[in-house]
């Protein structure tokens, strides 16, 4: 008797998963034919050069052309935000890549920073509509920054690159679907009007007295 439920369950479970697999909906990691701008810190640069360079290569591994990527500098991890509003607001791009390094401190200016970084980055997305990749690091020694930026827990960069690939092939996606489905409404609403106005007593009077 156990086993026979267990083995229903399996199935149900199953069979929910291969649903919910057919449902979802997630972007392509192909980035041919979008347009990306990268947003990086001079300050720490030994970092931020690192996590550059293989977010640029992880644009260009994904199908990226070379004119198609822009690179801008900016003073420090604080300028990010703005910048990248700047660029998001000229609708030239499909993503932007945000790279930085923070570094803490023996004062509370490091959660200052870290803060308004964060949620400037979160709010230009938001507002503007196009997706920005987080590819700004935090940490509590330059060791724990190295480590990020290619040496033991790989490259922040690289990953910020492919979630910016991943993001702008959703989005596509997602506008083209919700495109399909306005186009679908009016489609209908205009079929309803016609029905209606051709079943409208008035109507078929006419009809009657052409006859």
């Amino acid at each position: 008797m156990k086993d026979s439920s267990s083995q229903r369950y399996t199935k149900l479970a199953g069979s929910t998963d291969e649903t919910i697999r057919k449902k979802a909906i997630s972007g392509r990691l192909s980035a041919t034919g979008f347009h990306f701008a990268i947003v990086v810190s001079r300050f720490n640069e030994f970092i931020t050069e690192r996590l550059l360079r293989s977010a640029y290569d992880g644009l260009l591994r994904s199908g990226a052309r070379e004119k198609d990527i822009h690179i801008v500098r900016v003073p420090g991890s604080f300028e990010i935000p703005s910048a990248a509003r700047t660029l998001a607001e000229t609708k030239k791009y499909d993503a932007i890549i945000c790279l930085g390094c923070l570094l803490r401190g023996d004062t509370a200016h490091y959660d200052v920073i870290v803060n308004e970084v964060t949620r400037g980055i979160g709010q230009s997305a938001q507002e503007t509509g196009v997706p920005h990749a987080f590819g700004v690091l935090t940490c509590d020694t330059l060791e724990q920054a190295i480590d990020r930026a290619g040496l033991k827990m790989g490259n922040k960069g690289f990953e910020a690159a492919l979630a910016a690939v991943e993001m702008a092939n959703l989005r596509e996606i997602v506008l083209g679907r919700s495109s399909s489905v306005v186009g679908n409404k009016a489609v209908r609403s205009s079929r309803s009007a016609v029905s209606k106005s051709t079943s409208a007593p008035g109507h078929a009077r006419t009809k009657k007295t052409r006859r």
